[in-house]
């Protein structure tokens, strides 16, 4: 059982702004350098090293040599489930007037929550999948029905792959910025590496935002019947192109 010591030390780890920013610049699912992460947490390269050792050792966040590299990523989904939720209840528990904070449209219309989508169109692809009735969710939990294997099945998803080890397969993860469920479990990531693969929809540069293409407006609204704002982009300049 956690004790008490273990969670004051876990929220100290988490407490420090810089080290918050270097576990938010994870959350995509990519790994990154130090250097990289000095960057997005606006701190210099020694102050860097510095947090990371912090969250090695509180096992925050896992190291893979590669070369002459070390890139670090998020330990386990366990602990991006921490930090989404960690953002949901931040949100609820700010003071202030919700509606005159600012949050990133890009990040609020379309971005990955570690491995799996989440924003406008995380919510609109859970929504559209319940309504399908191929997967449901209740009580914290998620199963996928026997049309949503069909589903699944069809668009080359291994669900066997996405169900294997100690993760859990399918569940409903609640979206910091909509309030509502999106996908998350190993179903989650799969469909996820899915609509990457399938050019669906395409990584922002530095940020887990992600950008819907054209071809993913087309597969998602035919497919699912996601409506057009579910798949804007969040770059107007680009959605206008």
């Amino acid at each position: 059982m956690t004790s008490e010591a273990d969670l004051a030390w876990i929220a100290s780890v988490v407490g420090d702004p810089a080290r918050l920013r270097i576990l938010l610049s994870l959350m995509d699912g990519r790994a990154r350098t130090a250097k990289e992460l000095a960057f997005l947490a606006r701190i210099a390269a020694p102050t860097a090293s510095g947090h990371l050792a912090k969250l090695l050792d509180s096992r925050l966040v896992a190291v893979e040599p590669q070369g002459r590299h070390r890139y670090f990523r998020i330990a386990s989904p366990l602990v991006a489930q921490m930090v989404e939720t960690m953002s949901a209840v931040a949100g609820d528990a700010s003071p202030g007037d919700r509606r005159l904070r600012r949050i990133d449209p890009a990040l609020a219309a379309a971005r990955t929550c570690y491995d799996h989508l989440a924003g406008r169109l995380g919510v609109a692809i859970a929504d559209a999948l319940q309504a399908r009735g191929h997967v449901a969710f209740g009580d914290g939990s998620g199963e996928v029905t026997a049309s949503g294997r069909a589903f699944f099945a069809a668009l080359g998803l291994d669900l066997a792959e996405a169900g294997h080890g100690r993760r859990v397969f399918c569940k409903p993860c609640l979206d910091w910025t909509e309030r509502r469920h999106h996908i998350a479990g190993g179903l989650g990531a799969a469909f996820c590496g899915h609509c990457l693969s399938a050019g669906w929809i395409r990584r922002h540069r530095d940020s887990r935002a992600v950008e819907v293409s054209p071809e993913g407006r087309v597969a998602l609204a035919e497919l699912l019947g996601v409506d057009g704002q579910a798949l804007t982009s969040g770059w107007p300049e680009r959605a206008a192109a």
